[in-house]
Parts: C-alpha cells; structure tokens; sequence
C-alpha cells in the first residue's frame, strides 16, 4: 500500500547524513566537466546550456580562441595592405576635384597624399604588403586581408566602443565577454577573457571590456608583461593559512549577503567567484609570466632582444598571449604599446614618423607570434586578429597627416579556419570608399562566433525586455574568406 503521510522536509543534519557520498559525486563530476572543456569533447549536445549559463558551440568550431590585435587610433590603409598608385600620379592635386570629399574630423582637407612606403609582393600568393610591416608580410599565405572594411563612426570614443560592443554607445559587453559567455573557460585558475595592457588604454576607457548587462565575471581581467601582471598577486601574509582564513571570512560575510538579497546579488555571486580565481591566480600568473623556460630562439623571434623598448613591450604581449592560449584562455585582446612623441596609430600629422614608430613595435612580434603559434600546432585552433576601428582619408590633412576616414579600411585575419593568402573587398581607386564586398563591424562579430562555433543570432542574453546579441539584429557571415 502507498503511503499517505504527508511529507515532512529532511532536516540539514539528515540531509547531510544520507547524501554526503553524493557531494563527492558532485565535484567529481565537476572535475570531469572541466576536463571535458579542456579536450575539447563533452556529453552536451551541440547548443546546450554549460554550468555559468555558457553554451556550447551550435556546429563544430574551427578555432577554440581568438588573439586580437589591436591597432588603437587608426591605421592608414593606403600605407599599410591596400596599394593605390593613383595617388602617386596624382600626388598634390586637389580631392574635391576627384571625388565627393565628406565632412571630415577636423575640416582641414589638404591635397592627395600618396604613401610614402612601397609596396613589395610578399608570397605564393603575392600579397602587396607596404614596406611597413615586412614580418608580417613574410606570413602573408597564412593571412587573409579584407581590405573592404566600413565603420558607422568617425570619432574615436564611438568607434572603439562600435567595434568591441557592437554599440557605438558606452554600456554594452564587449565581444570578448560574448565570447567567455557563450563559451565559457578551459582554464579555471585563469579569467577567460584577458586584455593585456602594453600602456594605452584606448578612447572610451575600460568599457571597451567590460561585461554590460552580462553577469559580471565576464568582464575582462586586465594584465601587464613582466613580473607584476597584477597588483596584489604575489601574498603578502608571511603566517601559513592567514590569506585562506581572510578568504573564508570574506566568503561567509558575502555569502549571508546573497541569502538576504533574495535573487538579486549577482554583483556578489561575482565577487564571490572573484575572490577564489584571485586565489587561484596567485600560483598561475607567475608561472605564466616567467618566461624563464622560453628558449633563445623564441625570444628573438618575438624581438625581447630588440634595442627598441617598444618592440621589446610588444612582443612580451604576444609572448604572454601564445602561453595564454597554450593555457586554454579564450579570448586575447592585445593594447598598443606607448611610443615616443606619438598618439597610438593616430597620425593627424607627421605621419611617416608616426606610423613607422608604431609599426616597428609590432610587425616584428606580431610575425612571431604567427610563427611560433604555427609551428607548435595552435594556428589552426587560434584565430588571430589585426585591426584598428576605422582608416584614414587618402588626402592630407594639413600637410603630412591623415584624418579619420570611417568609410574604408583594412583589417587581415589568420589561423582558425581562416583561408590564407587572399585578399577580399575592394576600395575605389583612391582608397576612399568601399567598392566591393563590403564588410561591416557587425559582420566581422558574426564571422568570429562563426568560427568559434557560435551563431551569432542565437547567442543572446535578456535584457530590458528584449534578448540582446553582439550583433543587434545586423551581421553576415563572411564566408568567402573561411577554408
């Protein structure tokens, strides 16, 4: 017979007593998942939700992370991968007489302007690559150049925002908070998201990479090369279990916190989970930045033996950024390093001082970051990135600059699924305007999910009444470039 008695909840002590073999359970389970993540192979069908609300890839994934590189201010495409020599027949002549000139920047509209650096065919696919960049341009069949990129913003602040949210405007996750939100982490004693600074936080500040309306432990964590990457991350208690006693205490206060707040504590579920990565990341990150194990030949690839400082800054960024991936980080966002006497990539005049000074940075380790990541077999799952968020007009400003032009730029990806040794788009015959196949910001987030193995029109998150995506209700899939 069935019994009718009415139900009585277990008390704590029972419910201890009879399911304490199942919390072992629980965390074994919990170090299966983990290390399902790590492989790269899980139970969960394609699509499903992941502890911390992640989802996993909706088709199989071409890369596991992206290294993005980051060219804050603006890189002039017609001195950089797409070569116009129109401009140099028609050099000091005036563009009103050419084309429809639109309000610029700064309203000081000067003569055609032609580079002054050649252009040399780099190859078995013989990439036109400026005198510029020669490392990268030894790398240029494993590169894709997509020189058909627009913007919808002229302004710095706008744009950077338009390009790492979606948005032009201040509030929104980055895409690299999309990224460790739909895909979560391999590595649970590192962020999943990293920003590594190299001394030039760009225009609109840290929201750039922060979380928006996303849970907040998808924010990025920001760190430096060297030996301090972090402040704070090396304990300062000299006495054994002092730091675990502080944690714990901070632990209980923050959890009867959340019990009071009846559903609305995120900020303190982050906080919470904050605090135990910190933890975690007082062993991990200095192991990860000592560069101790790293062989000559590697460090010389990187140019950490370089004489120029900057060179040597920028390369201990993609030095960091390959063993972050090597740990399982997903996304890498890469700043660029401070020159002497220049504002980022934005030449506004003296242009052939500033951008030479800015390329000499990093084409050397940006070149060696491709080829170390290729040589050790992280290419394929690697994407890696190059861009600024937006390009500069073809004619001078003043006499020896260049003015902000949203209306055309280059940008190249390589490694994770991403056909080498291919141009695609086209700008006019001056470098103004986009010609042919144009891409747009929302259609290069679609193409990164896409690799990622993440459709970019199904991951969304609620918020203020509607479900919101990286790419708003915009974005195509550039397939044309995909192997």
């Amino acid at each position: 017979m069935p019994s009718h008695q009415p139900h009585r909840p277990l008390t704590r002590r029972e419910m201890l007593s009879r399911s304490a073999c199942g919390f072992g359970a629980i965390a074994l389970a919990g170090m299966f998942g983990s290390l399902a993540a790590c492989s790269g192979r899980s139970p969960r069908p394609a699509g499903t939700a992941l502890p911390g609300g992640a989802l996993l890839p909706g088709h199989i994934p071409r890369a596991r992370h992206i290294i993005f590189l980051y060219m804050d201010g603006g890189v002039s495409q017609v001195d950089s991968f797409d070569p116009k020599p129109r401009l140099q027949a028609e050099r000091g002549q005036d563009p009103a007489a050419k084309f429809k000139v639109d309000a610029t920047q700064f309203n000081n509209v000067g003569r055609l302007l032609p580079s002054p650096w050649a252009f040399q065919r780099y190859g078995d696919c013989g990439l036109e690559v400026s005198d510029l960049f020669p490392h990268i341009g030894s790398c240029a069949d494993d590169i894709a150049v997509v020189r058909s990129m627009v913007s919808d913003f002229p302004e710095h602040t706008n744009a950077n925002y338009f390009l790492h949210t979606g948005s032009g405007l201040q509030g929104r996750p980055s895409m690299g908070a999309w990224v460790t939100y739909g895909l979560g982490t391999e590595n649970d004693n590192l962020p999943g998201y990293v920003v590594l600074d190299g001394g030039l936080i760009p225009p609109g500040g840290l929201d750039n990479f922060k979380n928006g309306f996303l849970p907040a432990g998808f924010q990025a964590s920001i760190l430096r090369s060297g030996t301090e990457p972090l402040a704070n991350i090396r304990p300062i208690d000299s006495i054994g279990g002092v730091q675990e006693r502080k944690l714990a205490f901070l632990d209980g206060q923050d959890r009867q916190l959340l019990q009071s707040l009846d559903g609305a504590g995120d900020p303190v579920e982050a906080a919470i989970r904050n605090y135990e990565l910190a933890y975690r990341m007082q062993s991990s990150i200095p192991e990860l930045t000592a560069f101790g194990a790293e062989t000559e030949a590697t460090r010389n690839l990187y140019g950490l033996d370089s004489p120029d400082p900057h060179t040597r800054n920028y390369g201990a960024q993609c030095l960091l950024a390959r063993r972050l991936v090597e740990r399982g980080v997903r996304f890498i966002e890469l700043t660029c390093p401070q020159t002497d006497g220049t504002d980022r990539w934005d030449q506004h005049g003296n242009l052939k001082a500033g951008h030479e000074a800015n390329a000499h940075a990093v084409d050397q380790p940006i070149a060696g970051l491709l080829k170390d990541l290729k040589r050790r077999g992280l290419l394929d799952q690697t994407l890696v990135v190059w861009t600024g968020e937006f390009g500069r007009t073809p004619f001078a400003q003043g006499t020896d600059g260049r003015d902000h032009n949203p209306s055309a730029f280059s940008m190249w990806m390589a490694g994770g699924g991403v056909r080498g040794g291919i141009v695609h788009g086209r700008t006019d015959d001056y470098g103004y305007r986009v010609v042919e196949n144009p891409v747009t910001i929302h259609d290069l987030h679609a193409t990164l999910l896409h690799l990622l193995g993440v459709n970019h029109k199904e991951l969304t998150f609620p918020f203020g009444g509607r479900d919101f995506r990286l790419t708003d209700v915009h974005g195509n899939v550039v397939h044309d470039i995909l192997a």
